[in-house]
């Protein structure tokens, strides 16, 4: 949840040192605005037929485009610039908003997070409706983290204090045992196995449905340096192609071009879980570029 979390804590600054906490007397990104607004049937949909995973995903989707509309409008960027004080408050009150409808869909996943960001937002226990109204004129309070980073410390620390339930302590807990639901390790290989196999950060910058095809989708990737690679990718039971345009992703560089009915595929993209709709495409932190290798 840290891309979420995010788009607040580059925003809520500007507003709090530079406009006393106010936010724009109107929404600068109407249309975009409305697009948030209008996924709530959708994703209400998807909870209610505890289709959650999915909903997830689609809540995800939204938050990468706010993080794309940061991005290209960089308030940062913009408060450097005389006369630009107005597009600050703009930029960044939009970003807020966004933020506030992310948390109406996220509270009935993260209901602790949305508590602790309505505290900050200063409003009222927010409800479904109000994702349909952004906030204008409204004063905020000062940003407070709503995530805590785990160190690494206190990691080993709960390691160590767990080690004595590991030990087996009787013979019926001699046989290791696994999810139901969780593949078995493959067998081991050599390390120079495994160097051989290319992983670079990717782009995808077009997806499309391919025609005849049930499970595919055509992924255009970028490695950077004007690369490209046409990747057919097994996603589309979880995935719509607008959802996936833009997004980082993991590909295998080197693999053979494999020729299908359908055409050439010259990859493979990373993706975990079960299949069906439970399927998700690997995606770095912000910070990897197209093109870097994965070590």
């Amino acid at each position: 949840m840290g891309k979420v979390v995010n788009i607040a804590s580059r925003c809520a600054g500007f507003i709090v040192k530079r406009f006393d906490g106010r936010l724009s007397e109107h929404c600068a990104e109407a249309e975009l605005y409305q697009k948030f607004a209008d996924a709530s049937a959708s994703i209400a949909s998807l909870y209610e037929n505890r289709e959650f995973g999915h909903a997830i995903r689609e809540i995800m989707a939204l938050a990468d485009q706010a993080n794309q509309y940061i991005d290209a409008k960089k308030p940062w960027v913009l408060a450097k610039e005389a006369g630009r004080e107005q597009d600050v408050q703009d930029v960044c009150s939009v970003g807020l908003n966004l933020f506030r409808a992310l948390l109406v869909y996220l509270k009935p996943v993260l209901p602790e997070m949305a508590r602790m960001a309505e505290s900050f937002l200063a409003v009222e226990p927010l409800v479904w409706a109000d994702v349909q109204t952004p906030l204008t004129g409204h004063c905020i309070n000062k940003f407070k983290p709503l995530m805590t980073r785990v160190e690494k410390d206190k990691v080993e620390q709960m390691v160590e204090a767990s080690k004595q339930d590991l030990q087996p302590q009787g013979k019926e807990k001699t046989t290791t045992t696994r999810a139901s639901n969780m593949e078995p390790i493959a067998d081991e290989i050599e390390f120079d196995d495994f160097a051989k196999i290319d992983l670079r950060i990717a782009r995808i910058d077009k997806a499309e449905h391919v025609e005849g095809a049930d499970k595919l989708l055509c992924l255009t990737l970028s490695l950077g340096d004007g690369q490209t690679r046409n990747v057919f990718a097994g996603i589309k039971s979880a995935y719509q192609p607008e959802d996936l345009e833009g997004k980082l992703t993991v590909m295998v560089a080197n693999l053979k071009p494999r020729k299908m009915r359908f055409g050439v595929s010259e990859g493979m993209v990373l993706a975990a879980g079960p299949g069906g709709k439970d399927l998700w495409i690997l995606e770095p932190h912000a910070g990897a570029q197209p093109g870097m290798r994965v070590k």
